[in-house]
């Protein structure tokens, strides 16, 4: 019952024993690379080897080739119920076979080694990036980043390439034949290419990086502060101060009217607006208002604190408190804290700050 043909994979049987020995197989080599991957690591460690960067790949690759062996002996399994099964004759055996396209197991193990040689090098990349950056004073994270997803796109991209190659795709008479179809694509998604340009810009200038503040702004909409979390090829995703994490397309970050308040000076000039009464003491109120903002401890002292009267309002009398402060995430909440105490010393003083009102005239 056991050996009774389940399916043919290709022109070898594939019975219930078959089934059972590549789970086996396949099992023992899970359970073997694990334990000589651990093997491994602590003979480094009892050799006061740090197991770390680089060494860390080596381990992955050596214990991963376990599962190359455990393929060649999964192979040879198909004996039991065939005659004579090698390994390069189940290579050489074409899946699929016509007169332009042929597809054989060779074909597809060498493009399951392109890729999983893809991850490798890109792990080797990023301990070499990693190293070069983290090395230098100032080290910057976001750069690091950038270079890193530069490398990822480069490695995938030749991977792919080299895949269609295996294959025996040509790549130019692909591309030529269907070029009528990629102008129609190009203008049904020319916003999704032009999002991809902006993110390669993004990537390349550098002008925006992980964890940058900025402060977007959109014509007739209210300004956005938030921080950049990640650059991807199309979208970027950030955080608002509410704690909301947006995906906005790129085009916006390279479009739109960007403040990035991670650039330049660090501090920045600040405004808050107060009204009081007509007919009160504005020496005393632009006293006590300096008076508050010298109290914050963000406040820049190095800095003048201006007030200026900015306009005779239809309530009263409009004052500016203008001081410097951090240009930073919680610069909202430095402003909150200065108006808590702008309240407070009025409340103290008696000074009043009006309600809005309007006179109404009746005529008979």
């Amino acid at each position: 019952m056991l050996s009774y043909t389940l399916f043919y994979l290709g022109p070898y049987k594939v019975c219930f024993w078959n089934i059972i020995f590549l789970s086996i197989i396949y099992f023992v080599a899970l359970v073997l690379r694990r334990v000589i991957h651990n093997m491994l690591k602590d003979y480094l460690k009892s050799a006061n080897i740090a197991v770390e960067g680089r060494k860390i790949t080596y381990l992955k690759l050596l214990s991963q080739s376990v599962y190359l062996v455990a393929s060649y002996i999964a192979v040879l399994s198909f004996n039991i119920n065939n005659d004579n099964v090698t390994f390069g004759d189940f290579l050489n055996f074409n899946l699929i076979e016509s007169k332009k396209f042929t597809l054989s197991f060779y074909q597809i193990i060498v493009i399951i080694a392109l890729f999983f040689g893809a991850k490798m090098l890109l792990n080797f990349v990023k301990l070499y990036i990693s190293k070069q950056f983290r090395n230098k004073p100032n080290y910057n994270a976001g750069s690091e980043y950038v270079y890193i997803q530069i490398a990822k796109y480069i490695i995938y991209i030749f991977a792919i390439v080299s895949a269609l190659k295996t294959l025996d795709i040509d790549l130019t008479v692909l591309l030529t034949g269907s070029a009528a179809l990629l102008v129609g694509i190009g203008l049904g998604l020319q916003d999704v290419f032009k999002d991809m340009f902006s993110g390669i810009v993004l990537l390349v200038e550098g002008n925006i990086k992980i964890g940058d503040v900025v402060e977007i702004s959109e014509q007739g909409k209210s300004t956005i502060v938030a921080k950049i979390l990640k650059i991807n090829v199309r979208t970027t995703q950030i955080e608002t101060r509410e704690g909301n994490v947006l995906i906005i397309p790129n085009a916006k970050l390279t479009q739109e009217y960007v403040e990035n308040w991670s650039h330049g000076s660090e501090i920045s000039r600040f405004i808050i607006t107060v009204t009081v009464d007509y007919g009160t003491n504005t020496e005393q109120v632009a006293r006590l208002l300096k008076q508050a903002a010298f109290g914050h401890p963000n406040v820049k002292k190095t800095k003048p604190i201006d007030v200026r009267l900015s306009n005779f309002g239809n309530n009263g009398l409009e004052l500016e408190l203008i001081f410097w402060a951090d240009q930073s995430w919680d610069a909202n909440f430095y402003k909150s804290e200065i108006r808590f105490e702008i309240d407070r010393l009025f409340r103290e003083h008696k000074i009043t700050i009006p309600y809005p009102h309007s006179t109404v005239h009746i005529k008979n």
